[in-house]
């Protein structure tokens, strides 16, 4: 078994904290990924999600001295970006696009990129389209944020903490239905 000798996220803060650079890097390339998942769970397109992941450490730039419990920094990223997500879409509802067309044009974009995906992943990834916004937004945060507890899961997502493990179990499920109905795990043929 290895033993994992990297700095806990209390030390690299407090480091972070009094300018050292390298803790930095390493809070943002150990806790985007978790930044990340919560602001796409929140269905934000890459571009309001990547203003969701700036603000959220910009926040913490702002508040690093601030944190109580270093040691829960994941999970206050997590609110954090989840806050962020709720006030851009707050602020979305209240706009109205000015050019239909350049949204045309950023679905042409994805569309591409869709197709020079491999069958499987495009499989799986219409599986995934087919789940509830619910088991989306709940297998996100999971699979992006393993380090995460259920009690930061919850808080993340607002969802109460004892309907977590079942509600993943469910929408695993319902994604291995799906996937297998739209035939990826038939065995090829000989």
């Amino acid at each position: 078994m290895e033993v994992d000798t990297r700095p806990g996220a209390a030390e690299l803060l407090r480091a972070a904290e009094l300018g050292d650079r390298a803790a930095w890097r390493e809070l943002v390339a150990r806790h985007t990924p978790t930044v990340w998942a919560v602001a796409r769970s929140h269905r934000l397109d890459r571009s309001d999600a990547a203003d969701v992941v700036q603000n959220t450490w910009l926040s913490l730039l702002e508040n690093m001295n601030r944190i109580h419990d270093p040691a829960a920094l994941a999970a206050w990223l997590a609110t954090t970006a989840r806050r962020h997500s709720l006030r851009l879409l707050a602020a979305r509802r209240r706009e109205t696009p000015a050019d239909e067309a350049r949204l045309d044009l950023a679905e042409a974009d994805a569309a591409d990129v869709a197709v020079l995906r491999d069958v499987r992943d495009g499989v799986l990834w219409r599986a995934f389209t087919q789940l509830s916004e619910h088991c989306q937004r709940v297998l996100r945060v999971v699979v992006h944020s393993p380090e995460l507890s259920y009690q930061q899961v919850a808080a993340a997502l607002g969802i109460p903490i004892g309907s977590i493990g079942p509600t993943r179990g469910r929408c695993l499920a319902e994604l291995r239905r799906k996937a297998s109905l739209s035939g990826l795990f038939r065995e090829d043929a000989r």
